[in-house]
């Protein structure tokens, strides 16, 4: 199975896919492709030390300055969607895998790959998911509401936001003085898991 990954910053999952190929001869993926919205994603140097091809695609390379400028987030989204979806046709991906993607797909993207594109949430959903639900956020809001364990979610993307199937989930435990830091410490390790897991078990509904 042919994957695209899709990242934004540091990219310890897109790691972990990466050290699982490169580790087990039957890995039933094959990274082909790295995307990021950002060319500082040091996720792009992971890839290009694993000698992935990479792409930028962001909404001033997009749409040139001037337009993305005077374009909404809505528009944005879309065209770099578009632009996402041809780099998928032109290196024949088989699914598309959001590892720390800080944007949301939408238009053709969604359709064309329906159930063939994961996201990972860092929390057990349908718990602290949607608009605004990211990264810190998610951790604060955690600790804010008292809640006795999280973790993280891999689950497939539909045209919601974080409301697609659930594939794959890992707890741990919210412990006392925990910060969103100590939270997120405890949580990436098993981020990590639930990424390559998340990944073999798609490839196996896809039959790859």
């Amino acid at each position: 199975m042919n994957i695209a990954v899709l990242v934004s910053g540091g990219g310890t999952n897109l790691q972990a896919l990466i050290d699982w190929e490169k580790s087990h001869s039957d890995c039933p993926y094959h990274i082909a492709l790295v995307v990021s919205n950002t060319k500082n994603a040091y996720a792009l140097e992971r890839a290009k030390l694993a000698g992935i091809p990479t792409e930028i695609k962001s909404p001033f390379l997009v749409l040139g300055k001037e337009l993305a400028e005077k374009s909404d987030r809505d528009t944005k989204r879309i065209a770099i969607s578009d632009a996402i979806l041809e780099l998928c046709h032109q290196n024949k991906i088989d699914a598309i895998v959001l590892a720390g993607y800080l944007s949301v797909l939408g238009g053709k993207i969604i359709s064309e790959y329906s159930g063939r594109i994961i996201n990972l949430h860092p929390a057990l959903l349908p718990k602290f998911g949607g608009v605004g639900m990211w990264g810190h956020n998610v951790h604060e809001a955690v600790l804010a509401s008292g809640e006795k364990e999280s973790g993280c979610t891999v689950h497939l993307v539909d045209a919601g936001c974080d409301t697609g199937e659930i594939l794959v989930q890992k707890k741990v435990p919210v412990l006392p003085g925990d910060t969103p830091d100590t939270l997120y410490a405890r949580i990436a390790p098993e981020e990590h898991k639930a990424m390559v897991e998340g990944v073999c078990l798609l490839a196996s509904r896809l039959g790859q």
